[in-house]
């Protein structure tokens, strides 16, 4: 069983939701990524979302556009993000890691390359946001059979019938777009969403997560109610953007930040 299985199936045996937390490899130096990603795990992170640095982020809103920026400049390379994961499995083997970028990083080495190098970094899953999955037979199958669960958007726009083709080639979970725009762009209206969230639920075996939007214990709260997992990105992300160099301050910060969210998560769940 993989790991993001493994968790989810913790996470449902004591009836609680899973708090999914993004950073950006390379921000603000690749050899500081290790440390804040432990700084999300100790938190209280069940999943750790790590966004490969790149040059047209278009799903992605200013705080993670100008990450990228960041990490570009001082040369991040998917290389690197492999490494950062590689150093963060040398003390941590159980918490789940996927990659989230765009495809042309990815397809400059090719699909079988980057399955055997994400597999011996210890990622667990890929989110390519540009990749339809009208266009990733291919790249799916290469790097499912490698062992790496490719997870896929639905938004709140999708039809049932795409939801349902979007599903049969998923794995690892499905993250549900909470709001149409890129991420960070405005507050969650769970209102208008929850039922498109339930249908998702009964056309897939597999969890849902929700993210886009969520920057407070408050919003990650509401959201708990009505998927499996929380996403949140730009909240961290805007962290360690105000601690510039600062690593042991941004770390401190994203623990503290992420302890926060998995309280009202964790609160929110019990209530419901």
């Amino acid at each position: 069983m993989s790991r993001i299985a493994s968790t989810f199936q913790r996470l449902a045996a004591r009836g609680a939701k899973g708090l999914v937390t993004f950073i950006s490899a390379g921000d603000p130096r690749a050899e500081a990524t290790p440390a804040l990603m432990h700084a999300l795990t100790r938190g209280g992170a069940d999943i750790i979302e790590l966004g490969v640095p790149f040059s047209d982020p278009m799903a992605d809103g200013p705080v993670i556009q100008r990450a990228s920026e960041r990490a570009l400049a001082v040369g991040t390379t998917l290389d690197d993000v492999f490494r950062c994961v590689a150093r963060f499995r040398e003390q941590d083997d159980i918490t789940p890691v996927v990659l989230m970028g765009y495809l042309n990083p990815f397809e400059r080495i090719g699909a079988a390359a980057f399955a055997e190098r994400a597999v011996a970094a210890g990622v667990d899953g890929v989110l390519v946001v540009d990749l339809p999955p009208e266009e990733a037979a291919d790249f799916n199958r290469v790097v499912r059979a490698a062992g790496v669960d490719q997870v896929y958007l639905v938004a709140p726009n999708t039809s049932s019938e795409r939801i349902a083709s979007i599903c049969a080639q998923a794995s690892g979970f499905v993250y549900f777009v909470a709001v149409k725009g890129v991420t960070g762009d405005k507050a969650v209206d769970l209102s208008v969403i929850n039922a498109r969230i339930a249908e998702t639920r009964q056309l897939s075996s597999l969890p849902v997560g929700i993210g886009f939007g969520i920057r407070t214990p408050q919003s990650a709260a509401a959201a708990a109610a009505s998927a499996d997992a929380v996403i949140v990105g730009s909240a961290l992300v805007e962290v360690v953007e105000q601690h510039g160099d600062d690593v042991a301050g941004a770390a401190r910060a994203l623990e503290a930040l992420v302890r926060d969210l998995r309280v009202a998560i964790d609160g929110r769940a019990d209530a419901a």
